[in-house]
């Protein structure tokens, strides 16, 4: 009987450590696509009614680009407080497989080299958010 009781204690415990996991990925990755969207406005909104080119704000888009995934992932380690490595990967790997999914499925093409680097980097980027994250939320409980 006792082993039954602790079983149950020990499936419902990681039930419940599942759902924190999954709804801080969750928010990190709303996170990320939220700061696109606004970014994206913002930017479109320039390019209409100023005289700047896309080439030449490419890089500042990129730089933008990695500060969402570092601040999903810094999200996503704030809100699971603990495994800020994995749940900042886990946002950028959630994050890669949409936008594959999108580019696959809607222009019918493959991550590019040069795209799968920049995804990669997107992960670590967004593992080092996790990980501050968590340091974050640690630091302010103590």
């Amino acid at each position: 009987m006792l082993v039954l009781t602790c079983t149950y204690i020990r499936e419902e415990r990681g039930t419940i450590e599942t759902r924190k996991i999954g709804r801080a990925i969750l928010f990190g990755v709303l996170t990320i696509f939220i700061f696109a969207v606004l970014t994206s406005f913002i930017f479109s909104l320039l390019l209409r009614f100023t005289s700047l080119q896309e080439h030449s704000i490419q890089y500042v888009l990129t730089g933008i680009t990695f500060l969402a995934m570092f601040v999903g992932g810094f999200i996503s380690g704030g809100k699971g407080k603990e495994k800020g490595w994995l749940l900042g990967g886990a946002t950028g790997v959630l994050f890669t497989i949409i936008i594959l999914l999108f580019q696959f499925l809607g222009y019918d093409s493959m991550f590019t080299l040069k795209e799968m680097v920049y995804h990669l980097c997107f992960i670590i980027t967004a593992m080092m958010g996790g990980i501050l994250g968590v340091n974050m939320t640690a630091s302010r409980n103590a």
